[in-house]
């Protein structure tokens, strides 16, 4: 079904089918997964008979499974996408998440549309038309506030039409941050030909870059400017429920088994939280969670974590010193040896283990890592460390120097093993039947089906003992989905069930409540576009609103714009233009900001927005910064061997004029200062 105002769903990402059904038994209530082709991460695809087995686990639970296919598609790869998806229908799949708008105006089968975070969707304006256009749930820029996320839901249930629901808000609640917002950033196409847009990013948002002012001085020094922190909601989601999110999304398929079964079982913990709290709120499927170990998303790859903008700009939202997983502080050292370092641990009852991932940071803030082949307990809270790579390898190692563990092997040994048990509550009656005795089972969701058994009457010795054995063999339900919340004897007078019939009304009763279960599942409604279609906020687009064949320039043609530009990757764009677009300020970050210096004696009007440059070898980039909407641009343009190889491909023949000698510019940087 789809998601209702009163569910809230957390949302698990899967790199495959098996990741995906383990975030489902720890709790996911949708998982979405890339299929064979056309998703933003092209090293994260699947076959559909993998998605198909996902899925079939997932509806089990009354969970769905959303498939990606959000990359700008060309014109030859339209009818390609449109068989795809006609296999993802069949195969059960249950939304998929789209960019393309050209997609929208293929023959697709009625199957649910969600509008991806590749759509850049940070206003009310363009979230209201997404929902007119059909889409039935949209993932908001990362961005956002809270008053922005609450301004958006507002929009979106505005006069709707008595038989129109509202689209579901979706939101990033954990794991890596992009930089650029997303869609919105080209510089790996431009000087890779990798395209972001195509799920091929080169990631340069996390190189170390020179930071140099206007009149060439250093402001910074091989640091990641343009690296984030990593997103972490875990503080905010009751706050963003009440903005009106309602899909609670993970980042990660490109993530392990171990990062999704901890991050999923995290938040799953603190959504229950917020749902026993609030009966006014429900889970968006069935079932409930034990997990054999405690979450904890420091033990996960992470570069420290930000909640963004969430509660507004803030310092510290940078991962500048390093792009690496930083680990826990554990202890410091004591001394080195020539083959060995001691380390002493700052928790009493903490221990080390062989193959565990340590690091530090040397005088000139470079993390090192310093992984252990060997450890030895030296009683006290200090080890002895043997690590992989010589002592003398080991840049500025020294008596005192921080030990940070950023990989558990006790931790991971732990999530290797089955680490959860995801049970649906079921109440059984055991009755009378004409010939024999009938078990009942109904589970949480109102599901009901019965099991009967052949047998005459025959009282018991001790009737007291026999009605205890026979409650204990019908609670046993270990190896079915489903969990007794109460179990009712609704027997007029007493029986003797041998164990092996008492065992099979429950295995049948429990195998026909599944079927039913299975049998009640319906397929999220496709979300019907207003009439006539609703107009697109602006009349103009440029190579930023990500074009790339007929079917997506029709769209918007059809929906009221009148230029339509071409995508960057059809390398119409040859000069100077913003190749990344970000919330994110180097200046404030490096407290340049004129706002920051407003009001501070000696300073204030000394401090401006001028442009800064960031150089990484012969890669030179201007950062421009427009300080009303507080944006900042990455500003370049496309090398010449993209361009040249790119000649060799198949034009686009309705973008070879322009629409009018006096079309707008597509650069939009050149009013930045």
């Amino acid at each position: 079904m789809s998601l209702l105002p009163h569910q809230l769903e957390l949302l698990s990402p899967a790199r495959d089918a098996d990741i995906g059904i383990e975030a489902i038994n720890h709790g996911a209530d949708a998982v979405y997964i890339g299929g064979p082709s056309f998703g933003a991460r092209t090293s994260a695809s699947n076959s559909v008979a993998d998605i198909e087995r996902l899925a079939r686990h997932a509806h089990r639970f009354g969970a769905r499974v959303f498939v990606t296919l959000n990359t700008i598609l060309r014109d030859d790869e339209l009818e390609p996408a449109r068989r795809l998806v006609r296999q993802f229908h069949d195969a059960g799949v249950d939304a998929l998440i789209v960019q393309d708008m050209g997609l929208l105006a293929l023959d697709l089968p009625p199957i649910q549309l969600h509008a991806s975070t590749q759509c850049d969707i940070r206003t009310p304006e363009k979230a209201r038309f997404l929902q007119d256009a059909g889409f039935s749930q949209i993932v908001l820029a990362r961005e956002l506030t809270l008053a922005q996320i609450a301004a958006v839901q507002q929009a979106l249930g505005a006069g709707l039409a008595p038989e129109r629901s509202a689209a579901a808000i979706e939101f990033f609640i954990h794991g890596a941050l992009c930089v650029a917002y997303s869609g919105q950033c080209y510089i790996s196409h431009a000087h890779t030909g990798r395209s972001a847009n195509r799920g091929d990013c080169s990631q340069a948002c996390r190189l170390p870059y020179q930071v140099l002012d206007a009149q060439g001085r250093f402001v910074a020094h091989d640091k990641h400017v343009l690296s984030m922190k990593d997103n972490n909601q875990s503080g905010n989601l009751a706050a963003l429920v009440d903005a009106g999110v309602r899909s609670f999304k993970i980042e990660g398929r490109y993530k392990d088994m171990g990062y999704v079964k901890n991050i999923t079982a995290h938040y799953r913990r603190l959504l229950d939280d917020i749902l026993d709290a609030r009966p006014d709120l429900a889970r968006a499927s069935s079932g409930r969670c034990t997990y054999t170990f405690t979450p904890d998303p420091g033990q996960n790859f992470n570069r420290e974590f930000t909640d963004y903008f969430v509660n507004g700009r803030q310092q510290g939202i940078g991962a500048f010193d390093s792009p690496k997983n930083p680990g826990q502080p554990i202890g410091h050292v004591t001394r080195t040896g020539a083959d060995h370092f001691d380390v002493q641990l700052d928790a009493p009852a903490a221990t080390l283990a062989n193959g565990d991932g340590l690091c530090y940071y040397d005088l000139q803030q470079e993390l090192v890592g310093a992984q252990a082949n060997r450890v030895e307990a030296l009683g006290g809270g200090l080890w002895r460390v043997f690590p992989k790579d010589p002592v003398s390898r080991l840049h500025d190692l020294r008596k005192g120097t921080v030990i940070n563990r950023n990989r558990s092997m006790d931790w991971v040994r732990t999530l290797e093993k089955k680490s959860a048990d995801r049970r649906i509550g079921v109440w059984l009656t055991l009755s009378e039947a004409p010939g024999g005795l009938q078990l009942s089972a109904t589970d949480e969701d109102g599901h009901s089906a019965s099991a009967f058994a052949a047998l005459p009457h025959q009282p018991p010795r001790d009737a007291a003992a026999a009605s205890g054995k026979l409650r204990e063999a019908l609670a046993r339900l270990g190896d079915t989905l489903f969990t007794p919340i109460d179990i009712t004897l609704a027997l007029p007078r007493p029986w003797f069930v041998p164990a092996s019939v008492a065992n099979q009304l429950r295995r049948d009763a429990a195998a026909a409540l599944e079927a039913a279960r299975l049998a009640a599942w319906q397929r999220p409604p496709r979300a019907r576009p207003v009439e006539p279609p609703a107009r697109y906020p602006e009349d103009t687009l440029t190579y930023l609103a990500n074009v790339h064949n007929h079917a997506a320039r029709d769209f918007y043609a059809r929906h009221g714009v009148q230029v339509i530009a071409a995508a960057y990757e059809s390398h119409e764009e040859e000069g100077e233009v913003s190749l990344m677009i970000t919330k994110h300020c180097v200046r404030y970050s490096l407290s340049l900001c004129p706002k920051q210096a407003k009001g501070v004696t000696g300073v204030q009007g000394a401090v401006r927005a001028e442009p800064l440059q960031l150089v990484n070898g012969s890669e030179k980039l201007t950062l421009r910064f427009d300080c009303k909407p507080c944006e900042m641009h990455v500003v370049g343009r496309m090398k010449k061997a993209v361009l040249h190889a790119a000649a060799h491909e198949a034009p686009l023949a309705f973008y070879r004029t322009r629409p009018g000698a006096g079309a707008p510019s597509q650069n939009t940087s050149k009013n930045i200062a």
